[in-house]
């Protein structure tokens, strides 16, 4: 047994150390990820004629098609150009084939994590809709501003589908224009003075005169101009179901303006909201005011299931915005004088790392659905150009100009920042949600470091750890799908024997930090600091087994003997699942759904009846065995404890008597974490500090009724305490 232990204890140290690693991301982070991908493909899936990829380059994160030593085309990664956040929060990875024509001539979608798909919807079908792409010309599309294609969008993956269509557009077409493909050029600065807004103008105007300058743009579109856009796309099924009504009505009455200028903001908003908006804009930032009224809505639903506006975005030349609810504030009323009434308004941040220029036009792009069966739906597109009025645009003093990087060629700054947007785009756009979850981290921290201080009162100690594990499973879990996963720990191996990029492990900020306090708890408190308290899926488990107890749930023990030889399942599932992602990773995410955490968290039960029911019998069975999923069949839990084997510190306190001939610690721990002879198993303990609270209970502990008892008696004996009944509160000494 003891060369095993050693064996095991070297794969731990292993293993702690590859996660501490992370704390310090190397220079290697930023490297391209294009190159991560290419094993996945044929060379000729991607460029026709094509036997091999060339080396990546130097100044464009690009490789070379090859045929016969020559080059013949170009591939690249869209997620090495633009943001392709999609529904789930993380990237879709596609790549891209084009030749020097500047038109496309492959894609293949090499790897995402929508949720959304796995709903019904085959991979499949996602896949050929983003092969389709093959033929685009990039010239047109520069031409219109990249609205030259039909967009084909599948019905359930909307968002999925116009992230996938937006990033093949924008990142071909800076890669066409930094190649200078199909005779595209790098966008320079316009000749003349550069324009930025003028913040001192703060004229206020009523809505007469903000409609009349252009200070606010409309789209007005009534039911038979939908109808009949409908009939010129030509899709029957469209067609066939026509919107009802009289064609005069209003389908949407649709208005935009640009909030953050102090005219148009004062005027709109008034004085109190407008200093609210500059509050919550950050430097760089910019906000559109966009009010809509009519039968059709310009927000929909689908932001309430996942937090994206996916009917709208801005599109300026190359660069484009898709809102989420983050970014978005609801107006109460507009105050311009003669403004009409309208049943939508609302503010939409534009981050300031897009390279958003509100001197130039942009638009709002409209996304219109007709559903056409339960679940089918057929899609149209209407713009409205924005254009904001000379009057509240200054010029920039040439010194500033010359020395303001926005001024220079975007291609430049695209070739310095790249990929860093990428990845810090989003960290920047969740600042909020790293704070919160940061303070959450620092509090737990400091109730392990203080935990005698902490557990002295049971109903405070019991209170905020329901508060605690609520706020874990509503906020951490179903709001921010933060949810580790044994798939995390198998991609990191995966990673470290291929090309290593941190870009991967930093493209969710939340999942990145729980990673990053798991490497430091794991030297100084276990597992548990993870399992027991940040864990989406554990806490749901506990919570919904403390409602059981309320209402008298019997509860099942498992004998001991039983519960030895149930335990080390989860280290089996979990040496398997290592295995398989040694053969392949996809395999081994495929039986990683042993985990109910994508179901019950990420889905929020929201997929096909198998999965929901695995995951439903899991809960039921933790209703009368608590942490059931924890104690005997959790992969992530296992290959958190091997490292857990290194605790530099044992915080939990011990009397001696414990386990005898008290083992009421035991008796009560949760998982049954305690051996009979009173040792904790620290791979199995979740540092619920109950047995912290027992420690120190003088009505539970007897040790601390004795310690209590004599006390009292001396208190006696030397004057100082009267002698007085004592009821008899203490309870015997569990049988061991």
């Amino acid at each position: 047994m003891r060369p095993l232990f050693n064996i095991i204890r070297l794969c731990a140290i292993g293993l702690a150390v590859l996660l501490v690693s992370a704390l310090s991301p190397s220079a290697e982070s930023l490297a391209a990820q294009v190159t991560r991908f290419l094993d996945k493909v044929e060379a000729g899936d991607l460029v026709p004629g094509a036997d091999s990829f060339g080396p990546l380059q130097e100044n464009v994160p690009v490789v070379a098609a090859i045929k016969n030593g020559e080059t013949i085309g170009w591939v690249f990664l869209t997620s090495d150009f633009v943001s392709t956040t999609g529904y789930s929060g993380k990237p879709i990875h596609t790549l891209v084939g084009v030749d020097p024509s500047a038109v496309i001539t492959g894609v293949r979608l090499v790897k995402h994590s929508e949720p959304i798909v796995l709903i019904g919807i085959p991979d499949s079908k996602i896949k050929a809709v983003t092969e389709g792409y093959a033929g685009l010309d990039l010239k047109a599309e520069a031409e219109s501003g990249g609205s030259a294609h039909d967009l084909d969008i599948i019905s359930g993956a909307t968002v999925t589908i116009m992230v996938i269509d937006d990033s093949i557009v924008r990142s071909g077409l800076k890669v066409a224009r930094a190649l200078g493909l199909g005779g595209l050029a790098p966008e320079v600065a316009e000749k003349g003075p550069q324009l930025e807004i003028d913040y001192e103008k703060q004229d206020v105007s009523d809505w007469m005169t903000l409609t009349g300058d252009g200070s606010v743009r409309r789209m007005s579109l009534d039911v038979a101009q939908i109808n009949e856009a409908f009939v010129d796309q030509g899709d029957q099924r469209a067609i066939a179901r026509p919107e009802s009504g009289p064609d005069t009505d209003t389908f949407i009455d649709l208005y935009l303006a640009l909030a953050d200028v102090p005219s148009i903001g004062l005027s709109l908003l008034g004085e109190a909201e407008y200093q609210n908006l500059k509050s919550r804009l950050k430097e760089g930032e910019h906000a559109i005011l966009v009010m809509g009224r009519g039968r059709y809505s310009f927000k929909g639903s689908g932001y309430v299931r996942g937090g994206i506006f996916d009917r709208i975005q801005m599109i300026q030349h190359d660069v484009s915005a898709r809102f989420f609810d983050k970014q978005q504030v609801r107006v109460g009323e507009i105050v311009a004088e003669g403004a009409p009434s309208f049943t939508e308004m609302d503010l939409f941040i534009i981050p300031a790392d897009i390279g958003f220029d509100p001197a130039r036009d942009f638009r709002l792009q409209l996304l219109v659905q007709r559903a056409v069966g339960p679940i089918d739906k057929v899609f149209l597109t209407f713009d409205l150009g924005y254009q904001l009025p000379q009057d509240y645009l200054k010029a920039i003093p040439v010194a500033a100009a010359a020395a303001d990087p926005a001024t220079t060629s975007a291609v430049s700054a695209d070739e310095q920042t790249v990929v860093e947007k990428l990845w810090v785009r989003i960290w920047k756009g969740r600042v909020f949600d790293v704070v919160v979850l940061g303070v959450a981290i620092g509090v737990l921290t400091l109730v392990f470091f203080f935990q005698m201080q902490v557990t002295k009162n049971e109903r405070f100690t019991f209170w905020f750890r329901i508060g605690f594990l609520t706020f874990t499973l509503v906020w951490l879990g179903w709001m921010e799908n933060a949810q580790l996963s044994v798939v995390n720990v198998l991609a990191f191996f995966s990673a470290l024997t291929n090309e290593f990029s941190w870009d991967a492990f930093l493209m969710d900020p939340l999942v990145f930090l729980l990673w990053f306090s798991v490497a430091a708890a794991l030297l100084f408190w276990g597992r548990g600091a993870y399992c027991g308290w940040l864990c989406p899926f554990g806490a749901m488990q506990e919570l919904t087994n403390r409602i059981a107890k309320f209402f008298r749930v019997p509860q099942i023990e498992v004998p001991w003997g039983l519960h030895e030889r149930l335990w080390p399942l989860k280290y089996m599932i979990f040496l398997g699942l290592f295995g398989l992602s040694l053969y392949s990773l996809d395999v081994a995410e495929h039986y990683a759904e042993v985990e109910p955490f994508k179901t019950a968290i990420i889905l929020k039960f929201q997929r096909a009846w198998p999965f929901v029911l695995f995951a439903v019998a899991l809960l039921a069975a933790g209703l009368f065995i608590e942490r059931f999923y924890c104690r005997y069949l959790c992969p992530l839990g296992a290959a958190l404890a091997i490292p857990a084997r290194l605790r530099m510190f044992d915080w939990l306190k011990r009397y001696r008597e414990c386990g005898n001939p008290c083992n009421r610690c035991a008796k009560e721990c949760m998982v049954q974490a305690i051996h009979p002879e009173g040792n904790i198993n620290p791979n199995e303990c979740l540092n619920c500090l109950h047995c912290q609270v027992l420690y120190q209970h003088d009505q539970k502990c007897p040790v601390c009724i004795k310690k209590l008892a004599k006390r009292r008696k001396f208190e006696v004996q030397t004057g100082i305490r009267k002698p007085e009944k004592v009821a008899q509160s203490a309870e015997p000494i569990p049988a061991k």
